[in-house]
């Protein structure tokens, strides 16, 4: 089966024009990868581009305070991916002089870095003939073979990533993997695939079985869990409470209002005060209730249930987070945070606007 004429072909001619394909400089691509990663390319465009204004270069993120380059991410998610991109880059000015190295093996040595995105970096900014494996490509090249094995099992992965470096042709390679990307992102589509206008209709397998979308295989996912999380918008005197994140975990470096999960059966107003004492060691006046935020994340859902609280000291100890602030609320925008508690945060302001 050949398919990198016909695809190439498509690709020049209905190919998207998108900020980091002008100008294929590494730290541009390295950045927009980063960025790509379990994210649609409508989102992540304003980002790169406002990324890349405020650190335009290695250098420039390297030295930036990490809460800087969190606040730059801030609502694009998965944020151990900023976090790396700020480690990575300081070891890209300590070990390679501040300029990304054209070699797969030595782009998979900074943090972050995995077998696909060194692929991609080292084929598209540097023109090196080295395979890629996203989850568009998985589909592309599961339908065009008919593989119905389970996507995520070790030999299918293989079996993938063989015929991604099977089918690399000796040119033009970062062309080649833009163009499975982009063809799995546009036309061989997890729903309703436009196979009419597949420049690899004819050789497809799935298609001639007459059922691309069964392909890949995954198998069903058990139920996502819920959880209700009890958080306290704790002021006392005009300053309001922020507590800090650890930096490795699930939203690593991020400020939010304290709180934590309800127990099975807890009421959330009796979960924020109980939180409040055990976590942070406040004793609060649990007040008015805020508008509920609904929230996913890949393995599970949370339900925020904000309350104003008021504390009757300023001594805080949290037992998880590292660092704890008493700010003015005007200033917590200037802070990374969650967009869980982004949404808490608008909720205040629409109240604050409504009572005038």
């Amino acid at each position: 089966m050949s398919i990198a004429g016909p695809l190439l072909d498509w690709y020049r001619r209905h190919r998207r024009t998108l900020p980091w394909r002008e100008d294929p400089e590494p730290y541009g691509v390295w950045i927009s990868e980063a960025m790509l990663q379990q994210t649609q390319v409508a989102t992540v465009i304003p980002y790169f581009e406002r990324f890349l204004r405020r650190f335009p270069t290695v250098n420039h993120l390297a030295a930036a305070p990490l809460e800087d380059v969190l606040k730059a991410w801030e609502g694009l998610g998965y944020y151990s991916r900023a976090r790396n991109l700020h480690r990575a880059a300081g070891e890209v000015v300590a070990r390679f002089g501040g300029e990304l190295p054209a070699d797969a093996i030595a782009l998979r040595s900074l943090p972050g870095i995995g077998p696909y995105m060194a692929g991609a970096v080292a084929s598209i900014a540097f023109g090196l003939p080295e395979p890629l494996l996203d989850g568009n490509v998985e589909r592309v090249f599961t339908r065009l073979y008919a593989i119905g094995d389970p996507l995520k099992a070790p030999d299918t992965q293989r079996r993938l990533w063989g015929l991604a470096a099977e089918h690399l042709p000796p040119g033009s390679p970062g062309d080649y993997n833009q163009a499975l990307m982009e063809l799995g992102a546009v036309v061989c589509r997890p729903k309703s695939p436009d196979c009419g206008a597949c420049p690899l209709a004819d050789p497809c397998r799935a298609r001639a079985v007459g059922d691309p979308e069964a392909y890949p295989f995954k198998p069903k996912r058990k139920a996502t869990p819920h959880h209700d999380i009890a958080v306290g918008v704790v002021t006392h005197g005009e300053r309001v409470l922020l507590v800090r994140r650890p930096e490795s975990g699930l939203l690593g470096g991020l400020w939010e209002f304290p709180g934590g999960r309800c127990v099975s059966g807890e009421a959330p107003e009796v979960g924020v005060r109980r939180q409040l004492r055990e976590r942070f060691g406040v004793e609060v006046a649990v007040g008015g209730i805020l508008a509920p935020v609904a929230h996913a994340f890949t393995h599970r859902r949370v339900t925020l249930h904000p309350y104003r609280c008021d504390a009757d000291h300023a001594r805080v100890a949290p037992a998880y987070h590292v660092e704890h602030r008493w700010v003015a609320l005007g200033e917590v925008p200037s802070l990374p945070l969650p967009r869980a508690h982004q949404k808490i945060l608008a909720g205040l302001a629409v109240e604050a606007a409504a009572h005038g």
